[in-house]
Formats: structure tokens, sequence, C-alpha cells
């Protein structure tokens, strides 16, 4: 983060804005409803629970300046840590919270309308409720909420103004066309992670709700996002990577069929022959005797 804007949000010490103007009948699709900054510390005195702050549907953008917040959200516990930005909508099954003995350092805005949550939805949907922006978006972001509670935004098109600023230079950074294509995306590097703890651990039982958290998704949305992106799902991917790896092993030694089978993740040997003879065509013996593997060999779908 910009050091002048991290250091205009600590001269204002916890602070916070709620933004109340008076309704038009011409209603706009995104205005904010709060911004500020706070240190927290206590879990008893910051507690939020996305099922009990009313039926009016609203988003919070809240991003992580030091220290770690908690955010439990489908039976998941997330970290959000230095640099990393949570989005959540209320309502919904979520509750965020400051770790016992921890220290949470943040900045946020909230935001309601029909534009804000279409937007933020699509967000979520791509990167999670948890995720890395770029440090251009970031700055971006908090420029608009000091703006905000330094006394900008005293009519609604400028308040409007003001979140929809926030909204868009997150909307580029995670859903925009002309995002840096050098850059991997939150999503890209969630499944990467997934991929290298995969190959690191194909002893392992490897269940897909332990990649998933992995990846900080739920288990359905984990799973659609996976084989939109490999073309297979989380479950044929490790199938394929311990067939690789078994294959290799066949390959280079003279290690038993039995011990390959535990390295590959599979505790009964005969499962272990069966699920190879469906990717290969063939048993493991008689794959190691034959020299089948040219080293790019790969199961078959």
């Amino acid at each position: 983060m910009d050091g002048e804007i991290l250091r205009r949000f600590r001269a204002h010490g916890s602070a916070m804005r709620i933004v109340t103007l008076a309704r038009s009948r011409h209603r706009l699709h995104t205005m904010p409803t709060s911004t500020g900054y706070d240190v927290v510390t206590d879990p008893a005195g910051y507690r939020w629970d996305g099922r009990r702050r009313g039926s009016t549907p609203f988003t919070v953008l809240q991003h992580t300046i030091s220290g770690t917040g908690r955010l439990a959200l489908g039976g998941r516990s997330l970290a959000v840590g230095p640099g990393e930005t949570m989005l959540v909508i209320i309502p919904s099954d979520h509750v965020y919270t400051v770790p016992d003995g921890g220290r949470w350092e943040f900045f946020w805005i909230s935001m309601y309308g029909q534009e804000a949550l279409r937007i933020h939805r699509a967000v979520q949907e791509q990167a999670g409720p948890v995720f890395r922006l770029a440090s251009r978006t970031v700055d971006a972001i908090a420029a608009e909420c000091l703006k905000l509670m330094d006394g900008g935004g005293t009519t609604p098109g400028e308040a409007s103004a003001h979140a929809y600023a926030a909204q868009m230079a997150l909307y580029d950074d995670i859903l925009g066309p002309n995002r840096d294509m050098g850059a991997p995306s939150p999503v890209g590097n969630a499944l990467e992670a997934v991929k290298s703890h995969v190959r690191s651990h194909l002893a392992d039982a490897l269940p897909v709700e332990e990649l998933a958290q992995i990846a900080g998704f739920s288990r359905a949305h984990f799973t659609r996002l996976f084989s939109a992106a490999e073309g297979i799902s989380p479950g044929e991917f490790v199938l394929n990577e311990r067939m690789r790896r078994a294959a290799r092993l066949l390959e280079s030694g003279d290690m038993a069929v039995k011990a390959i089978a535990h390295d590959c993740g599979f505790e009964d040997p005969n499962y272990f022959a069966k699920a190879f003879r469906r990717a290969y065509g063939t048993s493991p013996t008689d794959f190691r005797t034959s020299g089948m593997y040219a080293g790019s060999a790969a199961p078959s779908r």
C-alpha cells in the first residue's frame, strides 16, 4: 500500500463513516453504506455474523493492512492475512472476527445496490471470498474510502461515484479484459497450489474436500472451477497423477509393485492393478517388462 495513504488512515485512528443520504426517486445501483479504518484485537468485541445483519442485501470489501483476520464460511475457516482482501455478501452464512490473541488492521467499504451486488457476486465466483489484488488496485480502493471518510460524497451522485470507482478498480483487477496477462489470476494461483499439493502428497488420501479447503472454495465451487480449467474433475486429476507416478516408478527401478501401490496412494494393491490396467491397458508387471513408458506417457481420461 502507498505510504501516504497508510499514513492518512492511521492518522484517522479507528474511524467509521456511515453514509446516510436522503433517498432519491431515481435509484442509484451502487451506493456506499459505510467505510472506515480499524485495528481490532478483541474477538468478543469484533464479530460479524452474516445471518444477523438484516435482510437487505449489501456487501463488505475489507482489506488487511497488517495482522490476520478469520473468516468462517460454508464450513471452512479462512485466514485473511496481510495484503489479502475479503469480500462477503450479506445476508449469507459467514462469520468474520479476529483470532484469540491476534491483531487485525484493515480498511473497508460497504455497498448496496443492484450493480454492486452483481459485480461482487461475479468477483466471488471468479476469485472466492479471499484474494490478493494488485497494489495499484488496493491504493485506488483505499483512496475512495479516504475521500468518503474525509467528508466527500455529500450528495447521492457523489457518494455513488466514490463507491463505483472503488468497485470498478476491483472489477478491472479480477474481471477486466485488460488485466495484466503476465500475472496469474487469484483462481489460477489457487488451482496451481492445489495441483502442487497433489503432486507432493500422492501417497496421501487427497479427498476433494481437502483440496477445496486448500483452494479456499466450497467443494462444489472448487469442483466447477477446477473442471472448467483442467477439463477433468479433481478426482480424475488425482488419479491421473497417481498413474503417472506409478508408471515412472515401474520404469525407473525394481521397486515392488505393492510398494509402488502404497507410494501412489493405493492401500489395496489389487485395486491399484485394476486402476493401472484401465489407464494403460496392461498390468503393472507387464508394463515394466515391456518398457512402454517413454517419459511423456499419460493415462487416458
